[in-house]
């Protein structure tokens, strides 16, 4: 196909189509000519996404047709009217995407925690640096205050926001690959660290106990960020029969709306660490109490997700609210 000569025979129904399209007013007859200039302004930019692939005339009509769209489709949904489809279909669609990468990172995490803790525990030289035995007695009962140092609601405001900022980063910055598994790294070091501590003064049930409650949702949460983040890595280094731009831009997409998700999930765990794992409560209530979010939250997934997905949900914005580039007639 001869680009330049294509446009140019076919520019006169393009300025046309670009005109009714920023019209808010039509008369019967300039709305039917709008549907008409729209539906061969859709097969001739399949003619030439087919033939020549990206180009800026491309990109001009496809702005064109999205703007015509609009006209005749009216305005886009309001946010309250998309939050019942966002909540139960692109949410958990979402998230479900990454189930499976999510519990191998939980695998590899929990390995990593545990050779760290076990390196600690039995490694003269490593437990010195930790401290003498009166310095890690007294990491013990830091351990144990910090969790009723503060106010509830101040403790969980600081938990929340915390959590929530290294879960969006790990999204964020997934595209490098480094990040997430830097996090990971460093939280798997810091927890095995301070496991293996405690574990040298015989306390390794303290360590347990006050983590138990809140660190089965916060955890997974942040295992979840972590496979979002390596997902959109992924969707670069390998992104099919797709382009990198528009695996990316996907996947992005699909895997930031994970973002808000797993706020909420980490205010609940949030709620559970300043509320619950301070109280004077049986164990088995307070670590039932973070059993108990953590399941809500894996049926959400699970379940919920599983079902949406089975819809055709992605999690993805829908083709024309991303700005849809490829419009065909039909």
């Amino acid at each position: 196909m001869d680009l330049d000569a294509y446009s140019a025979a076919h520019r006169d129904e393009w300025a046309r189509l670009d005109e009714l399209g920023r019209q808010r007013d039509f008369t019967g007859a300039e709305a039917d000519e709008l549907i008409e200039h729209y539906q061969a302004g859709a097969s001739q930019l399949s003619a030439i996404q087919t033939t020549v692939g990206e180009s800026v005339p491309g990109d001009r009509l496809s702005l064109g047709l999205s703007r015509a769209r609009l006209r005749f489709t009216s305005a886009s949904a309001s946010v309250l009217s998309r939050l019942p489809r966002f909540f139960l279909a692109d949410l958990p669609a979402a998230l479900y995407r990454v189930r499976w990468l999510t519990l191998a990172v939980a695998v590899a995490f929990i390995v990593l925690a545990t050779l760290q803790a076990w390196w600690v525990a039995t490694t003269p030289e490593a437990l010195a640096m930790m401290g003498s035995r009166a310095e890690l007695e007294a990491y013990r009962e830091q351990f144990i205050n910090y969790y009723s140092e503060y106010s509830g609601t101040s403790f969980t405001s600081f938990v929340w926001t915390n959590n929530a900022w290294l879960a969006a980063q790990a999204i964020g910055f997934g595209i490098t690959g480094v990040f997430p598994a830097y996090l990971l790294l460093q939280n798997a070091i810091g927890i095995g660290g301070s496991a293996g501590a405690l574990a040298s003064i015989d306390s390794l049930d303290v360590f347990l106990l006050y983590i138990a409650p809140h660190g089965q949702l916060e955890l997974y949460s942040v295992f979840l960020a972590a496979a979002a983040g390596f997902r959109v890595f992924w969707a670069w280094i390998a992104p099919g029969a797709r382009t990198r731009a528009q695996a990316l831009s996907e996947d992005g997409r699909a895997m930031f709306t994970i973002v808000v998700g797993l706020t909420l999930a980490l205010l609940l765990s949030g709620l559970v660490e300043g509320l619950v794992t301070r109280q004077e409560w049986p164990w088995p209530i307070k670590i039932g109490i973070g059993t108990i979010a953590l399941a809500v939250f894996l049926f959400y997934q699970w379940v919920i997700g599983g079902r949406a997905a089975r819809a055709g949900q992605t999690g993805d914005l829908a083709e024309f609210e991303a700005g849809a580039r490829q419009l065909v007639a039909g």
